[in-house]
């Protein structure tokens, strides 16, 4: 499932049998509106140029991207404010896609625990044919509408969860289908493509259609549509989390500490919040058994670990309005 099966992935919903004539002429037809897929004269003979020439073409490309992203702020900012309002509530935030999408949803949610200390079911990534499907390709998988729904179904899907639907030209069956199917259960649902007018952008209550126009070798979409889904995909996690409390400004003082880079990192990140001496630090990490959030409000508060663990839950883990209610007790 490489980048052209998210083209193939995006060629799904043929009703008739490989090879029956009318299948994939109406399929082609497809394709050629969608902004994805088209071709570019221009660069025709672009396996002229030299390596550097290609680079800086490909590279003057991949610079129109964040201005797409930009040009749909607002829809993306209320689709996390929705998002947020419902993790809030005890929702995860589940992301589904075929090819380079799913693998992009996948990536996204597994970066969450580490950074964020998420529980893992807390942010999930589908992809259609399963986790297999991350390297090798699933047959047929994407073109699935129920596939998506079964896949929904065996996470108990609830209405306080969001789902993510990811798919570059916007009418990929699996991520359509998850969509779909997550909106009828009441679920938050969001749809993203880089194609207007997009199947999934209607079929969810979040449309976020990122328009990148043409890709550099005709309808790969792990480059441009690629780029612009990840840069989406870090906002919505990202600042769902920030909204969520996870941080305490920039920096992340829920971080999981499970190797030593991450350690050393959390006595940065408590020195960088605090300005404490290290040995303040250190008994203050001892005291919360190493729970970052917490020493510093044993440090910033003057509280103790358990006194600091009773204020963060009482405060819905947002440590500044923990910071608070110390300091107008």
């Amino acid at each position: 499932m490489t980048s052209t099966t998210d083209a193939n992935t995006d060629t799904a919903g043929a009703t008739g049998t490989p090879g029956a004539s009318g299948t994939y002429g109406e399929l082609r037809a497809q394709l050629a509106t969608l902004t994805t897929e088209a071709f570019r004269p221009e660069l025709a003979e672009i396996d002229r140029l030299s390596t550097e020439e290609i680079a800086r073409i490909m590279n003057g490309e991949d610079a129109t991207v964040p201005a797409a992203v930009a040009e749909r702020l607002p829809q993306i900012a209320a689709a996390i404010d929705a998002t947020a309002e419902r993790m809030a509530r005890g929702g995860r935030l589940i992301y589904a896609g075929a090819g380079t999408a799913g693998r992009l949803g996948v990536l996204d949610a597994s970066e969450c625990p580490p950074t964020f200390n998420t529980d893992p079911a807390e942010v999930v990534g589908l992809i259609a044919g399963g986790p297999s499907a991350m390297v090798t390709a699933v047959e047929g998988a994407e073109d699935s509408k129920e596939l998506a729904a079964a896949d929904l179904d065996a996470l108990k899907l609830t209405a306080d969860d969001t789902v993510v639907g990811i798919s570059a030209s916007g009418r990929t069956p699996y991520a359509i289908g998850a969509v779909e199917h997550a909106r009828a259960q009441g679920a938050l649902t969001i749809g993203l493509s880089c194609n207007a007018d997009s199947a999934l952008a209607a079929a969810a209550e979040h449309g976020l259609e990122v328009v990148t126009g043409p890709e550099l070798l005709t309808g790969s979409t792990r480059l441009k549509a690629g780029t612009a889904q990840k840069l989406v995909l870090n906002m919505i996690s990202t600042v769902t989390m920030i909204r969520l409390g996870k941080t305490y400004g920039n920096l992340m003082v829920d971080v999981r500490a499970s190797n030593e880079k991450l350690r050393a990192r959390s006595r940065h990140i408590v020195s960088l919040a605090t300005g404490a001496a290290d040995t303040a630090i250190e008994a203050a990490l001892a005291a919360t058994d190493g729970e970052v959030k917490n020493a510093i409000l044993v440090i910033l508060g003057q509280v103790d670990g358990p006194t600091a663990a009773r204020l963060l839950t009482e405060s819905d883990g947002h440590l500044r309005a923990a910071l608070a209610a110390v300091r107008t007790t």
